[in-house]
């Protein structure tokens, strides 16, 4: 059969994920850009708001494993509908919180919730074929990404109509959704399949083993993807910073670089990623937006104005859009094909970790060392976990699969 006529029903399939995500991060970003002024209100300090935003990535890094191990036992359906359910509780707690303590409660349900981006992972690697992957887990980070220019939007509408608006309209988003995917998404796992390859190890020995093996197959794709994303974080969390202290950008206009780096994010993924997957193929795609990442990390300090720096920003946008995809598709394509689930969420516990150490230890090189510097140490960790790409081969098609524990077994 061509492959190229069975392509537009895979994707039929994944718009309905595409969709359930694009909602959902929706829902996220309704409420995140007001969290802060919301906690203020009840007396939290800058420092207790900085563990508010924290306690999201926490519950998000613990659950993610649980969510798939979940997934690969129940299906991935019923785990991401759940997921969406928690959400939309914890929406309502935000939207009626008199207390910080409830806002708190607030995120550690919403990241527990949120723990489910490895289990949306999986069902692209159950559904999608390996050559057409990497495209498709752009496909979806696009849809993040407009969720994430979307959201803010509404969220700042809906506070004109009550305080509680934006929590009660994203709770309602992620209940509506919660339906539409249990009714529309199919599930990506037969039963059979779930009940014939079920998993007796602790869900948290995979990612011991992705410790203790960093250089066999799957762990060198976690350990990318990981510092690839404690690379990113450091970027997103201290950009508003770096560009007011280093060129006087102020509240009223640093919405237009963030504007311009999303728009950027969601091309990347959309239009151009296909394409140079399909060119290069995902291993050199993945060495591709390694690079450029460094390279943009560097960029920021090496920028003497304005200017040059808007000439420069695509490339960390370019850097995570071959990084992240590729990445995410050669660790499906290595996995255990009964525990993928588990991989992209220990993979997702890794990158949770990135995003909780990043703005912390971002913003104290960044105040007692110097405002270049959070960008130039985040530049050569990257380098530094960038041997590990360079040492993957082509593949000219899917390998055969192998499991991070299978790794280790290998490695004694």
């Amino acid at each position: 059969m061509n492959p190229n006529r069975a392509l537009p029903s895979q994707f039929r399939q994944l718009s309905v994920l595409i969709g359930v995500n694009l909602v959902d991060m929706i829902g996220l970003m309704l409420v995140l850009p007001i969290l802060p002024f919301y906690a203020s209100d009840l007396g939290a300090s800058p420092e207790r708001i900085g563990w508010l935003i924290a306690a999201f990535s926490i519950a998000q890094l613990v659950a993610a494993p649980f969510w798939g191990r979940l997934s690969d036992r129940y299906g991935r359906r019923p785990v991401l509908v759940i997921g969406l359910l928690a959400s939309a509780i914890a929406y309502v707690v935000f939207a009626y919180s008199t207390s910080v303590w409830m806002l708190f409660i607030s995120r550690l349900v919403q990241g527990a919730g949120g723990g489910t981006t490895g289990v949306a992972q999986a069902y692209v690697a159950d559904t999608v074929a390996p050559r057409e992957r990497a495209k498709a887990l752009g496909w979806l980070s696009a849809s993040t990404n407009v969720g994430v220019t979307l959201g803010p939007v509404i969220g700042a509408l809906a506070t004109t109509l009550d305080r509680s608006a934006p929590g009660i309209i994203a709770a309602l988003l992620c209940t509506v959704n919660a339906w539409f995917a249990w009714r529309w998404l199919p599930e990506s796992r037969p039963t059979a399949e779930r009940l014939a390859n079920l998993s007796k190890k602790p869900v948290w020995h995979a990612a011991w083993i992705v410790l203790r093996h960093p250089t066999r197959s799957v762990p060198r794709f976690v350990w990318i993807y990981g510092i690839g994303m404690l690379a990113f974080s450091t970027f997103t969390s201290l950009i508003a910073l770096y560009l007011m202290a280093e060129h006087g950008i102020t509240e009223a206009t640093i919405g237009y670089f963030f504007t311009y780096i999303g728009i950027l994010n969601i091309l990347m993924r959309v239009v151009i990623l296909g394409p140079v997957v399909e060119r290069v193929g995902e291993t050199r795609a993945m060495r591709f937006g390694a690079a450029a990442l460094i390279l943009g990390m560097l960029a920021y300090p090496a920028a003497h104005n304005l200017w040059q720096l808007v000439v420069l920003i695509p490339l960390v946008p370019v850097g995570t859009a071959l990084l992240f995809p590729a990445t995410t598709s050669l660790m499906s394509r290595y996995s255990d094909k009964a525990e993928i689930g588990t991989t992209m969420g220990v993979a997702q516990t890794y990158a949770g970790v990135s995003r909780v150490v990043a703005p912390i230890i971002g913003t104290i090189i960044f105040q007692r060392i110097g405002h270049q510097w959070p960008f130039i140490v985040a530049a050569v960790m990257m380098a530094l976990v960038s041997v590990l790409a360079f040492q993957v081969e082509q593949l000219p098609g899917p390998p055969t699969g192998e499991h991070p524990i299978a790794a280790a077994k290998e490695a004694r």
